[in-house]
């Protein structure tokens, strides 16, 4: 079940991570309306089913390159996100008590909750990178400047995905000299 959304997810994943340039112990933020994927308005279609396949289509992508996921919550959770405990604490998150269910949070951190080794709710993180699919609004959790990505898969499902990684912010003046590796 969910076949053509789980490589359409793996696919997208492989094609970020290609130009994203993530490292082990980075963290990407994703934010996912299943009702979107389902070609419905957002909000209106919740699909734990959908939501399970699509993350762990995902997950399984990033968790073997050390890479924190950030699984972005609906607006009824006020966007909080769902990371591994460690991700937590490394980056000093506080963490929140609310635990998502499809309705409320979405599918997506739904599964996130349940497939995780020891998630734990926070309100707001800095991430390096981010997918969002199906106009969830990541960006209030990237850091400050946010490059766009186009990936070869642009779709899971009905539809789209926008995706972006960041950069540190340039600074100074006419004399000023940049470091090109830091993007």
């Amino acid at each position: 079940m969910f076949e053509n959304e789980m490589n359409d997810a793996k696919n997208a994943v492989n094609c970020f991570l290609e130009q994203a340039g993530l490292k082990a112990g980075e963290l990407v933020v994703i934010g996912c309306s299943t009702s979107e994927i389902a070609a419905r308005s957002i909000g209106s279609y919740s699909n734990a089913e959908l939501g399970e396949a699509v993350f762990k289509a995902m997950y399984e992508e990033f968790k073997p390159r050390g890479i924190y996921v950030a699984a972005q919550c609906c607006e009824h959770l006020n966007r909080a996100l769902i990371i591994e405990a460690e991700a937590a604490e490394k980056y000093g998150c506080e963490i929140v008590n609310v635990v998502p269910m499809p309705k409320a949070g979405g599918s997506f951190s739904t599964a996130a909750w349940k497939y995780m080794e020891n998630p734990v709710a926070v309100e707001h993180v800095r991430a390096h990178a981010g997918i969002d699919i199906g106009d969830t609004l990541i960006g209030m959790h990237l850091r400050d400047v946010a490059v766009p990505l186009r990936i070869a898969q642009p779709t899971i499902g009905g539809t789209h995905i926008v995706c972006a990684r960041t950069r540190p912010k340039y600074i100074g003046g006419e004399r000023a000299h940049y470091d090109d590796a830091l993007g």
